[in-house]
């Protein structure tokens, strides 16, 4: 199964009041696996960028000026996506962003049934728990030294990773064999295991009590007056 995990870097949160989509990053997974096939764009805003959204990605208006727009990388991110599921976190916010760009290029927005949102997945997998991607990298022990800043590649590349935990983890095992003789070494462990070696048979050993035995249990109970047992009628 093929997904996509990608992330966008914005001048602000709300697109339908000027706010534009500046960088995306895209991940391509087949069967929770990264391919190592990405795609990553910056995009002229056609606007200044607000000081505090700078703060956040580092983008400033100086740099994204000569990048392209949005609609002359439009079908090319297209292409690369497809049709498969598109993974973000708090993925209504990239989404949003996404189609407004679409829409204004004159293209469909994407269909919202394709969307998978990993905070959505987080909350319900450890609810009251803290569900920001620094706080899910560290949940998953998912090295994030190298994010100083937000970034839509580095962070959908730490997405990804996220993604397969929250979905179950990585499955080490027949799937990731080189060849056949591995599987049998493994299948031949595996028996091993399920199958402890038969240990040694041992003669039983006599559990009759001894006549001395019997005789200092005799002198014990002679010693107990009215015991419980001897008030029980005989069946």
């Amino acid at each position: 199964m093929r997904e996509i995990v990608f992330d966008t870097e914005t001048t602000g949160v709300n697109p339908t009041t000027g706010d534009r989509m500046v960088e995306i990053g895209c991940v391509e997974l087949v069967n929770r696996c990264p391919t190592g096939r990405e795609y990553h764009a910056y995009f002229n805003p056609e606007r200044s960028m607000p000081s505090e959204a700078e703060a956040v990605h580092g983008l400033s208006t100086i740099f994204l000026s000569d990048k392209p727009l949005f609609g002359d990388k439009c079908e090319e991110l297209l292409d690369f996506v497809g049709d498969a599921p598109l993974i973000a976190h708090n993925a209504t916010f990239d989404f949003g962003f996404l189609n407004h760009e679409l829409e204004r290029c004159g293209r469909d927005p994407v269909c919202l049934s394709r969307m998978i949102c990993t905070l959505v997945l987080a909350r319900s997998k450890h609810p009251g728990a803290k569900h920001s991607l620094d706080a899910l990298c560290t949940r998953f022990g998912v090295d994030r030294t190298a994010r100083v800043k937000h970034g839509a590649l580095l962070d959908a590349q730490l997405l990804a990773q996220v993604y397969v935990e929250l979905t179950g983890g990585r499955q080490i095992g027949f799937s990731l064999l080189a060849d056949a003789s591995s599987a049998a070494d493994i299948a031949v462990q595996a028996t091993s295991i399920a199958r402890p070696a038969a240990r040694p048979v041992r003669t039983p050993r006599p559990h009759a009590p001894s006549l001395d035995e019997l005789e200092a249990h005799a002198q014990f109970m002679s010693r107990i007056k009215d015991p419980v047992w001897a008030s029980i009628p005989a069946s």
